[in-house]
């Protein structure tokens, strides 16, 4: 009987634990327009390593594609954010990522190699952490998923 019970509480937590790690992958982080910082509209894209990044209105394409080294980095990790690329390697050093060494930027977690490399990346805030991270995705462990 203790033994039905305790294979019963068992399932029953895989089950509880399984639905709240599924809430916890469905939460989503609305990209934002690598231009303005709005909210993205899907009507509004451009072709940029790999993917398409979206943008809040008309007027950000120009703008992104008159200089896109300028906004290059937030449309990286807008592009990461959409899951059109994935992260392979360290982005400061392109070392193996470790899987303990983490930073988080708007929403997305993204490793790095080792401890220097995270007290780098905990330094940098805001626009300077994502500019560090992901200016040149190609070059800093990024790749378009397939």
């Amino acid at each position: 009987m203790k033994l039905r019970f305790a294979i019963a509480a068992l399932a029953l937590l895989a089950v509880v634990t399984s639905g709240s790690l599924r809430a916890e992958d469905e939460k989503k982080v609305e990209p934002k327009c690598p231009v303005s910082g709005q909210p993205c509209k899907a009507e509004h894209t451009v072709a940029f390593n790999g993917g398409k990044v979206a943008f809040c209105c008309p007027n950000c394409p120009k703008a992104f594609e008159a200089n896109p080294e300028k906004f290059a980095a937030k449309a990286n990790l807008q592009l990461l954010q959409t899951k059109q690329i994935k992260q392979v390697k360290c982005p400061l050093t392109g070392r193996p990522m470790a899987e303990d060494k983490i930073v988080e930027v708007e929403g997305e977690k993204v490793a790095v190699c080792c401890g220097g490399c995270l007290a780098k990346a905990k330094k940098a805030t805001g626009d300077e952490l994502i500019v560090l991270l992901f200016t040149d995705a190609k070059k800093q462990g990024f790749e378009p998923v397939k």
